[in-house]
């Protein structure tokens, strides 16, 4: 083979690594494009993976209140916070008489003083969950749903605490029901899963009703979403000046 062919067969080969590179290049921004771009998603429902809403605009409403942070805290972290639970609740049977009549099968308590490890927990969710100049409650709500219990439609009094509630779930996974108070065929559900954390405020918080899904009725999007005991730790910020009068 001559030089000058030498020289032809190199430059071809120089060339085509050129072109290869080029449409790997725009072939990665394709496809980056076509999973981000919003023109892809089916419709509203889709955008918000932990969400499913009974039309567009209850989604987007809540949506806008309800944020959801996945795997908000580790394993360990889950293990930490239950060693300090457990003993409080274990000589606890579960009750089926809650003083407003919204959850059956629980145990609760009001926490707070936590351990070092867990404090830190706890300051982490509420300087995500409150503003800075936000006075949030002292004590810590605790609840301890079992594998069969649940919480009914209801909304938090305006008395107790204020516009912000916050909660870290544990041990299990379940389905929580947002439903526009004055129409109940208007809703959203969304996946609470193990180690998340959620934050209700606004709208959703005074005119939605919340509810944890019997065991027998958590689907979501059609998917089973199988209930085992559930334990849930809950910051709520103070009651507006004007509502604490009423108490």
């Amino acid at each position: 083979m001559g030089f000058s062919s030498l020289v032809v067969r190199h430059s071809t080969l120089l060339v085509n690594r050129k072109i290869s590179r080029t449409i790997n290049k725009f072939k990665h921004l394709f496809l980056s494009n076509q999973i981000h771009s919003p023109a892809n998603e089916e419709n509203n429902e889709t955008q918000i993976a932990y969400m499913w809403g009974s039309d567009s605009n209850v989604l987007n409403t809540v949506s806008e209140h309800f944020k959801l942070y996945e795997n908000f805290i580790s394993e360990s972290e889950e293990e930490s916070l239950m060693k300090e639970i457990d003993p409080i609740f274990k000589r606890r049977r579960y009750e089926f008489d809650h003083w407003d009549g919204a959850i059956q099968g629980y145990k609760e308590t009001e926490k707070a003083d936590w351990n070092e490890e867990n404090s830190k927990i706890i300051q982490r969710l509420q300087k995500l969950a409150f503003p800075t100049d936000c006075k949030t409650l002292k004590l810590v709500h605790v609840l301890d749903l079992s594998k069969t219990g649940y919480i009914k439609p209801h909304v938090d009094s305006i008395r107790f605490c204020g516009n912000i509630i916050s909660g870290i779930s544990l041990l299990s996974s379940s389905v929580l029901r947002l439903a526009m108070e004055d129409d109940k065929d208007k809703f959203v559900d969304v996946l609470l899963q193990r180690r998340s954390l959620y934050i209700m405020s606004g709208l959703v918080r005074y005119k939605f009703t919340h509810e944890i899904l019997k065991e027998s009725e958590s689907f979501f999007k059609g998917v089973a979403v199988h209930r085992d005991r559930r334990v849930s730790v809950i910051c709520r910020n103070e009651p507006e000046e004007e509502n604490k009068d009423d108490v």
